[in-house]
Order: C-alpha cells, then structure tokens, then sequence
C-alpha cells in the first residue's frame, strides 16, 4: 500500500473531489505526514479548520511540521479513526464540510523493520498502526503464535484472500510447535515453505500495468488487518464521520485493496440508498497511467466520494 517518498495519491482528484471553501471545516482522518492535508489547508483560508487525526505518533510529528505554513487552525490528534465522534466532541468541532480518509501504509511505515509490516525488512513479528502499543496490545507475534490453525485460516483466506491459506496456517502451526516463530524473515520462510513453486512463480510474474506481487504479501496484509481490526475501526470511522458532515458536506475514501473498496461502497451505496447521499461519481476514480509510473504503489488506489443530501 500506498505512498512513495509520501507522495499522495490521487492529490488532484481529492482536491476537485472534496471542493474546499475558505472557511470550512476539513476532517483529515488518517492525515499521516499530511500529504494531502498540506495542499488541501490552503483552501480553506485563514477563517478554515483543519483536524488531523492518526495512531501513528511518528507520523504526527512529520506532519506537525509540513503543516506549519497553513493558514487555518491546525487540530491534530493521536488517535484511531474509530474514535472520530469523540475526538471531533473533545476538539469542540460539532460537524465537518468535508472528510478524507486515506487507508494506505505509508513506505516510511513500511520501510521501519521494527514496525514489523513488511516481509521485505526483517524486524520483530509486531505490525501494530500505534508504534507505541503497550505489552497488553494484539500483536503481529501474537497472531502467528497463539492463534488456533482455524482461525489463521479463516483470517488469512478472509483478509489476505489468499488461496493457499489453510497449507500457509498448516505451516505456521507446525513449526511453533518447536520454537515460535519471532522475527518477519522466519514468516516469510515459514510462507514460502507452504507455497508449490508454480504459484510462488505466477504471482511473482507482473501483470499488465502491475509489478510483480511478493507471495507473502497477502498473508501479510491478513495478518495486519487482524491485528489492527481495521475493517471493524473503517466501519466505525465512516459512520461517525457520516454524522459528522454537514448537509452538502463531502466524505472521500481512498481504499487499496478488495476487501476495503468493498466496505466503503457498501456504506456509501447505504446512504444513497436511503436518500440521504448522493455519488460523485459513482464509479470510483482511479490513478493516471502517468501518476502510477511516477509512484507505482497508488497502483491499487480507488478513491470514492459521496455528498451528504441532508
């Protein structure tokens, strides 16, 4: 997932999407380094609000400094989306004109090993969004340690969509039997073992337009997914950012894999079906062939829009 050297995705689409009007109040919910947040700022003026929130204490501070130069108040908070309703009550911000979430790691989160999130960086099995997450948190070792082979399936299989996920479980389970399995690289090889040659070869092969696909990144993701409970924080986080948006207020979502992109139209379809939303547009919009060469990682990105009727 997501930004390379933070570039953010889809930045023009998000801009023309969202409509910014001096004054107004922008709730960037996963505003990570504020990539997005530092070109939409401007169009909200000196009269505009901007809160930003992320679990990602890192991640604050970064941004913290590349939104030094907006004009409007700058609100920014450490917490998960899941909390919006709270954080906006506790910032005394009673609704919103519009709202972003962008549900992508970034590569510098990627790119710390000892975050654990990627098979390409060797570092401790932790995967948690909250670096700071005290030993009672649900870790990444956890997970692929204590978890019943049942459950590894269904969450690899359910999460990762992954094919192979009950020989990948089957696996896991065989070799903590001896000693746990502790670090991303002994994962990796625990993944890689599970996998016939043929498959670890295809998904390797670059599709049209695509890179090529490491064979543990679906596991991964699965793994991460559940640790982090982030499709029951997206649900959370959209209704309470529903509640939050004015009548004519604007939600934007950039998703980047199958089962998030589901989730958003799912609810985004529930409120057009209920009168209350309306598209804009209802396809969803996709990057550039050109935005994709210059950051291969927006590859997958879909970002949708709904307008709040009233």
């Amino acid at each position: 997932m997501t930004h390379s050297s933070h570039q953010p995705v889809l930045l023009q689409e998000v801009i023309a999407g969202l409509n910014l009007q001096a004054g107004e109040t922008l709730i960037d919910a996963t505003i990570n380094r504020g990539g997005h947040a530092k070109a939409l700022c401007l169009f909200l003026g000196n009269g505009g609000t901007l809160l930003g929130v992320d679990a990602d204490r890192r991640a604050l501070d970064e941004a913290r400094k590349n939104l030094v130069n907006c004009p409007n108040v700058v609100k920014l908070v450490r917490s998960n989306f899941r909390h919006l309703a709270e954080i906006a009550k506790a910032e005394m911000i009673k609704y919103a004109d519009a709202i972003l979430f962008d549900l992508g790691l970034s590569s510098e989160q990627l790119g710390e090993g000892a975050r654990g999130f990627s098979f390409q960086h060797d570092g401790p099995l932790r995967m948690t969004l909250d670096q700071d997450a005290g030993p009672e948190a649900t870790t990444a070792y956890d997970v692929v340690n204590n978890w019943s082979e049942t459950h590894l399936v269904d969450i690899i299989q359910g999460f990762g969509e992954e094919s192979f996920a009950r020989r990948i479980a089957e696996h896991i389970v065989a070799t903590r039997q001896f000693n746990p399995i502790e670090t991303t690289s002994q994962l990796v090889e625990v993944i890689r073992q599970a996998l016939p040659g043929w498959y670890k070869d295809k998904i390797g092969r670059p599709a049209a337009g695509r890179g090529k696909q490491h064979f543990a990144t679906k596991t991964f993701q699965a793994i991460r997914m559940a640790v982090n409970d982030e499709l029951g924080a997206l649900r959370e986080g959209l209704g309470a950012a529903w509640e939050l948006l004015k009548p004519e207020g604007r939600l934007a979502v950039i998703s980047f894999h199958s089962l998030e992109a589901r989730e958003v139209k799912k609810f985004f379809h529930k409120q057009v079906k209920a009168g209350v939303g309306k598209w804009q547009p209802k396809k969803a919009i996709k990057p550039t062939r050109e935005e994709v060469l210059s950051n291969p990682r927006s590859r997958s990105a879909q970002l949708r829009i709904i307008t709040k009727i009233n």
